[in-house]
């Protein structure tokens, strides 16, 4: 079969992206869950496939303008993905302008729904900003297994090195770890021990993070099921707050956050995270499997 897709990407974060909407799009819903992982599989791979992050597929949605599936480059799926999203609703508000229906009129407000809710996405000009909600740190919920009202600067031994782990999802599990220089940390060593540490049932996102000063972080990512990646939105999300609850950075103003593959200004804000970066087209085309 062929299949038309969409490669995106957004500060160097990048994912195959396939229409589920078009009349002629793919019908993700007569495939099996492991037909799907396979196809995500052979799609992401370096080399023998088109190459990304993962795959993301569009599809309809009876809640919001356009449902996103996110799946990581390992196969897995999931629960939500901020640079991802950015790119589902350029996506959507260029070649599928008929679904936006919000009440006002307004075509430049879409709502995109996820495994993690219902988000609302503002898009101006080049800069397109998320709505993310707030952050979850009751350990039960992000997940964490760790005996604690919040794991907060929380020490943790990874192999035979003690580290200190701020833990909070933003959709999906992320552990943050500050570090003096970001550069030197061996993440390709350390990033799998993270991962699949026995305190993350569900594996976890972890962030390497240096402060700059208060307004400016560094951070490098390594994501569950995908690897060190250029960038991770929800990665950034979560390093601002872990800086926030350290008392690293200040609250209700823009934090930029400084990644391999580009920058994100993060804001929290009256219980609201909110996440700006561009997105954009790489190239289209079609490939036969």
């Amino acid at each position: 079969m062929k299949i038309k897709f969409t490669k995106m990407q957004s500060c160097g974060n990048d994912y195959v992206y396939i229409d589920c909407i078009a009349k002629d799009g793919f019908d993700f819903d007569s495939f099996s869950a492991s037909q799907i992982k396979n196809l995500v599989v052979r799609l992401s791979t370096q080399h023998y496939g088109i190459g990304s992050d993962g795959v993301i597929f569009i599809c309809k949605s009876t809640v919001a303008d356009a449902k996103m599936r996110m799946f990581n480059a390992d196969g897995s799926e999931g629960r939500m993905c901020g640079n991802g999203i950015r790119c589902v609703a350029k996506y959507v508000y260029d070649n599928h302008s008929n679904l936006i229906t919000n009440p006002s009129g307004n075509k430049n407000l879409i709502t995109i729904e996820t495994l993690s809710g219902i988000k609302e996405i503002i898009i101006n000009k080049a800069q397109i900003t998320v709505k993310m909600g707030s952050a979850e740190f009751e350990p039960a919920k992000i997940p964490v297994k760790i005996n604690k009202e919040m794991v907060i600067n929380y020490p943790l031994k990874i192999g035979s090195k003690g580290y200190k782990i701020t833990c909070v999802s933003m959709g999906n599990p992320h552990c943050v770890v500050f570090v003096d220089n970001v550069d030197a940390v061996n993440l390709a060593r350390i990033g799998p021990k993270f991962e699949h540490h026995k305190v993350f049932p569900e594996r976890v996102n972890t962030e390497f993070v240096e402060v700059i000063n208060e307004t400016t972080l560094k951070m490098r990512v390594w994501e569950r099921g995908s690897g060190e990646t250029l960038a991770c939105g929800t990665g950034a999300c979560a390093a601002v707050m872990a800086a926030l609850m350290n008392s690293k950075c200040k609250f209700d103003i823009d934090i930029k956050v400084i990644l391999k593959g580009g920058e994100l200004i993060i804001n929290y804000t009256d219980g609201c995270v909110l996440m700006t970066g561009d997105a954009q087209k790489v190239f289209e085309g079609v490939i036969e499997i």
